[in-house]
């Protein structure tokens, strides 16, 4: 009976001892180059066991009185030099064995991974190498198996920057303070993919909802005419704050 068995799986767990947990922060830190049309993450190479010589994402341990907030802020400090920046946690990955250290651990120790995903200006980003002697840039689009479950991480903060772009105003964190319209369809066209609006609807329905404020400045870039520069207003956003689909 389905009922018998699952009190019996229950009795099993029960018997079990509680697990004693370590805490990790890994980042997933992504930038836009829209010259080349690339969405990239930050990769370090791992120098010890497990998974050494393997690509992974930027991550540490938490330290004694160390908030998992300052422990992502601490990985990006030690990663990058940048000014502006978007963080937010992102999920907890704690599946059994997520970690080979587990299994040969004779206390019984898990590893937790509490995730954060930042999105930086790859103009503005300045890797530090002078301590680690692996950090790129990687194409998301090809990126390498990856150390313990960080394919899956990466997989799970895509996801959730695609969404972010969809209804929240993450893209002015790391556009400069003024911008031309192609600056800003150029990044989310790199994020979203090119089919997702094209340039002109996306141009008309933005200036439409009002929240980009006209500078009265043109820039020149090349042969094309000169392009206005705009800047993002958030009071005139405030209205459309949650909700869906404001930009496409």
């Amino acid at each position: 009976m389905p009922g018998y068995n699952q009190r019996k799986i229950t009795d099993v767990l029960n018997q079990q001892p509680l697990a004693d947990f370590k805490v990790g922060v890994d980042n997933v830190i992504f930038s836009v180059d829209t010259t080349l049309n690339r969405l990239l993450v930050l990769l370090v190479m791992r120098r010890q066991e497990p998974f050494q010589d393997h690509w992974s994402l930027p991550g540490t341990l938490v330290r004694q009185g160390e908030s998992l907030e300052d422990a992502a802020y601490r990985i990006l400090a030690e990663k990058i030099r940048v000014n502006n920046l978007y963080l937010e946690q992102l999920y907890t990955f704690g599946g059994p064995l997520r970690d080979p250290r587990e299994a040969s651990d004779c206390y019984g120790v898990r590893y937790l991974s509490v995730s954060y995903f930042a999105l930086v200006r790859f103009e503005e980003a300045e890797l530090i190498t002078d301590k680690v002697t692996g950090i790129a840039w990687y194409p998301v689009k090809d990126v390498p198996q990856l150390a313990f479950d960080h394919n899956e991480i990466l997989a799970y903060g895509h996801r959730r920057l695609q969404n972010k772009l969809e209804y929240s105003p993450v893209a002015f964190d790391v556009l400069p303070e003024v911008f031309t319209l192609n600056d800003l369809y150029q990044l989310y066209t790199t994020v979203l993919g090119e089919n997702f609006s094209d340039y002109s609807n996306f141009r008309a329905r933005l200036l439409k909802l009002g929240f980009l404020c006209d500078t009265g400045i043109k820039v020149s870039r090349g042969a094309g005419r000169p392009a206005s520069l705009y800047r993002f207003d958030a009071e005139a956003f405030a209205p459309f704050k949650n909700k869906p689909l404001v930009f496409i």
